[in-house]
């Protein structure tokens, strides 16, 4: 069957997928710590058994059991090697189990593995591992590809990607999503579909993450912004312990209640994910039988994304911009930090400009003579580790681009493609691969043309041929081009009736290096903002501008409020509300008519007034020097912004220079840096990869300034046994914790995954542990945990235990007697100081 076929009969009807695989192998003896993909290879029969079972409830593709067959997973069972062999044979068994009844999509899960800098691999790396396993999947007769379970869109998109470059089958992406509503490294539904949906699969949407009830918001969300396919498979709702007894709670008849509201959400493939059984599928199946999908109008979102953040551009959205700054042009000392392959200053450029309101960054690292591929990896990994916001990758050179596209987690920009057939043959498909925009410039062999209207032929070209690629309309934006007054003043104006003709005939959208027009020119900002209005008015979408520069800034504030793209004035009244006539800048002072320093705006953060750690600060422990140089509020900033390259240099100025003692470093700055790094989490405003940030910067400063420190100055919060319980492999959970107990001054044994009881009491013996953390993922592998309780309780152990892990829940935690629950790793750590506090 084509992916024409499955379109089209998306469009007739409601597809119901199958439900819990894990569930089904364990009602037929798979053991906790068993591989769940190599057992179904051992018993074809049990395995082929199940599938039919599902077929005979009502679905309509089923999923091979292969979810943790990569090579990363199955060489946690020595398996490694045997990555075709068991996807190869998944997939016949399923067919058999089929029996031409169902469609049979391959079943690919996470690796397991982080994305630097959180983790150690990179695009690359998962790239391979996925396309390996893809290949294998198509190979053995898979119809489909289902991605599931995905927490990071960093991985998703490596997986999805390696699925389409290699090979023609159907893709369905799912992402999992935590009681916030994000994932766990902090992607929200529009922002995954923004992602996803450029990267053009059958069908996007998610599973796992709790019940029906939980995913419900998500879907709607999807559904309100998009017309691609939507598919969802829902838990059986939270596991419960009843009796002793892992329960599921969500019968048959309300999961297919939930069903029928997830259709009317916009959903056109509904299954079940963990403790959902024939049963339940037969109910959905019942329900949705002979229901059309509602039908969503074709939407055109332009947007750009990062991996927690995006950036609509519309009629109804905020005004956006493009900062200009990351642009060595001109900048000896930009220029020689990318040389040396530094990257600080590009960084800070990256800091300043999100401080300073730009929502896209743009990045060249056009320096001669350098890898500019090499110099843009890094600059794309550093500047997405410090700053969470789209980028415009800006190059000519093709592997630069494509080693910025393949580094950056999102949606970016291609800045730029010319009209030129041997550019668009070159850039257009990279848009194409990896999901991106891309920008085309209205020049061509012959250069800018003077008039407007030849300008907007070359657009149309550039247009037509991204259609041709296979790139949709929103993928698309033009920059009819500035040319400069100074040299050219009969023609700026072009630029301006270019960009009005291609807002009218074309369905893309416009970009402009405003700055250009001033070139050459004394006051140029004068000049560059009024142009600005004119272009603002014309219905410029994304200007590439300076956001130091105030008139610029102005203008764009007021462009806001005129055009109707700041509701109620909002924005603009938070800004000037203290606005005096006569011109001030941002201190409220009168500007000096010399000093450049009034145009920077103020970008320093208020300092965070936190209640310092007794346990850590004893009292009149030093007598404080006052911090009159400022080195301490740096400092603070560095741990709260994860700036992991300047801590050492700032501690040992502060060491050396000013004398500080080493520990009011600790207490004042680095402590405090943490814990607000912490309340922004707990607040939504940071998520796990920024938390990771600056824990690691913690972690680094404090390793820096501890051989300064004296006596029990230096001396551990406390000791933590970490383990994931016996029969459980799964550890990235688990192991997220143990960085930020660390980070945080705990002393940390990690005695890793699938560890049984009696060894992690032992090892709690052995270190003198003060509190014990147990994870678990699988509900079957969730009674273990009492297990520990119970052990510690009957050797007198003085340890706490404290329990985690996605399948948890507080009343759980309760039930079997933990002195805690860590939510979140966040949540882990503040459980974890409290029990030291208390006992």
């Amino acid at each position: 069957m084509t992916i024409k076929d499955i379109k089209t009969i998306l469009t007739d009807r409601i597809l119901v997928l199958d439900g819990a695989m894990g569930t089904m192998l364990q009602n037929q003896g798979l053991q906790p710590g068993q591989c769940p993909e190599w057992f179904g290879i051992e018993k074809p029969a049990v395995l082929a058994e199940i599938h039919y079972q599902y077929v005979q409830a009502g679905s309509d593709i089923i999923q091979t059991n292969t979810f943790g067959a990569n090579r990363c997973k199955l060489s946690e069972f020595g398996l490694g090697e045997k990555v075709e062999e068991i996807n190869a044979e998944a997939v016949k068994i399923a067919r058999q189990g089929a029996r031409n009844k169902a469609l049979v999509a391959a079943s690919i899960g996470p690796t397991g593995k982080l994305l630097y800098p959180m983790g150690d691999v990179d695009f690359d790396y998962l790239y391979q591992v996925f396309s390996e396993q893809v290949v294998a999947c198509e190979k053995a007769g898979a119809d489909l590809i289902s991605l599931e379970t995905m927490t990071d869109i960093g991985e998703m998109r490596a997986a999805l990607i390696a699925a389409r470059q290699n090979t023609r089958l159907p893709i369905i992406a799912h992402m999992t999503f935590e009681n916030s509503g994000r994932t766990m490294m902090g992607t929200d539904p529009l922002t995954a579909l923004i992602i996803l949906e450029a990267l053009q699969p059958l069908a996007v949407g998610a599973n796992c993450s709790g019940g029906a009830r939980e995913l419900l918001p998500v879907i709607e969300t999807m559904g309100r912004y998009s017309s691609i396919f939507l598919s969802v498979e829902p838990n059986a709702g939270l596991p419960q312990l009843i009796n002793g007894r892992t329960v599921f709670p969500d019968s048959p008849e309300e999961m297919a209640e939930f069903a029928l509201k997830l259709r009317d959400a916009g959903a056109n493939i509904i299954g079940g994910c963990c403790g959902s059984t024939p049963y339940h599928i037969q109910a959905i199946a019942k329900a949705v039988k002979g229901l059309a999908p509602v039908h969503r109008s074709r939407k055109n979102l332009s947007a750009l994304a990062s991996r927690s953040n995006h950036v609509i551009l519309g009629e109804n959205q905020p005004l956006a911009y493009i900062g200009e700054r990351i642009n060595p042009t001109a900048r000896k000392k930009l220029a020689q930090d990318i040389r040396e392959g530094s990257m600080q200053i590009v960084v800070e450029e990256a800091r300043k400009q999100w401080e300073a309101g730009a929502p896209i960054l743009d990045v060249n690292m056009g320096v001669p003579g350098i890898d500019e591929a090499a110099a843009m990896k890094k600059a794309v990994m550093d500047i997405q580790a410090a700053v969470d916001m789209p980028i415009s990758i800006d190059s000519v050179n093709a592997q630069a681009v494509e080693e910025g596209l393949k580094n950056f987690v999102g949606r970016a920009l291609i800045n730029s493609t010319t009209g030129e057939e041997k550019h668009l043959k070159v850039i257009l498909p990279l848009a194409r691969k990896y999901g991106a925009a891309v920008l085309g410039l209205c020049l061509d062999e012959t250069g800018i043309p003077n008039k407007a209207e030849d300008r907007v032929i070359i657009a149309r070209q550039i247009y037509d041929k991204a259609l041709e690629y296979g790139l949709r309309d929103e993928d698309v934006y033009i920059d009819c081009l500035v040319k400069t007054a100074s040299a050219e003043q009969n023609h700026v104006m072009e630029t301006l009736k270019a960009l009005q003709a291609v807002k009218r005939e074309l369905p893309v959208r416009t970009v402009l290096g405003i700055s250009n027009v001033s070139h050459g020119l004394p006051a140029r900002e004068i000049l560059t903002s009024a142009y600005l209005a004119m272009a603002w008015a014309a219905g410029l979408d994304l200007p590439i501008m300076n956001p130091f520069d105030e008139k610029v800034m102005d203008i764009t504030r007021a462009a806001a409020v005129l055009l109707n793209r700041d509701v109620n004035c909002t924005g603009y009244i938070e800004k000037y509300k203290d606005y005096k006539t006569g011109g001030t800048n941002h201190t409220g002072l009168p500007r000096h008519p010399v000093c450049s320093m009034c145009n920077i705006p103020d970008l320093m953060v208020e300092k965070s007034m936190i209640a310092n750690m007794s346990a850590v600060r004893p009292a009149g422990s030093v007598e404080e020097k006052p911090d009159r140089s400022g080195i301490g509020e740096k400092i603070q900033q560095a741990v709260l912004k994860g700036d992991r390259d300047n801590i050492e240099s700032l501690l040992g100025q502060a060491l050396s220079e000013e004398k500080i003692e080493p520990l009011q470093l600790v207490n004042n700055y680095l402590i405090p840096g943490i814990e607000r790094a912490g309340q922004l989490y707990d607040e939504k405003k940071y998520f796990l990869p920024q938390l990771i940030m600056a824990a690691d910067s913690m972690k680094k400063a404090f390793a820096f300034v501890k051989p300064h420190l004296k006596g029990d100055e230096g001396k551990s919060s406390g000791v933590i046994v970490m383990a994931t319980v016996e029969g459980d492999i799964h550890d990235i959970g688990k192991n997220i914790v143990c960085v930020l107990l660390e980070n945080y001054g705990f002393e940390v044994i990690d005695l890793g995954k699938d560890v049984k009881a009696a060894e992690i009491m032992d090892a709690a013996v052995k270190h003198k542990a003060d509190i014990i953390g147990l994870s678990a993922l699988m509900t079957t592998t969730m009674p273990r945990m009492k297990e520990v309780i119970t052990g510690v309780k009957e050797r007198e152990l003085k340890c706490r235990v404290i329990v985690g892990g996605a399948v948890l829940n507080q009343d759980y935690a309760d039930q079997i007697g933990a002195d805690g629950y860590g939510e979140d790793a966040r949540k882990a750590v503040l459980v974890a100081q409290s029990l030291l506090r208390l006992y």
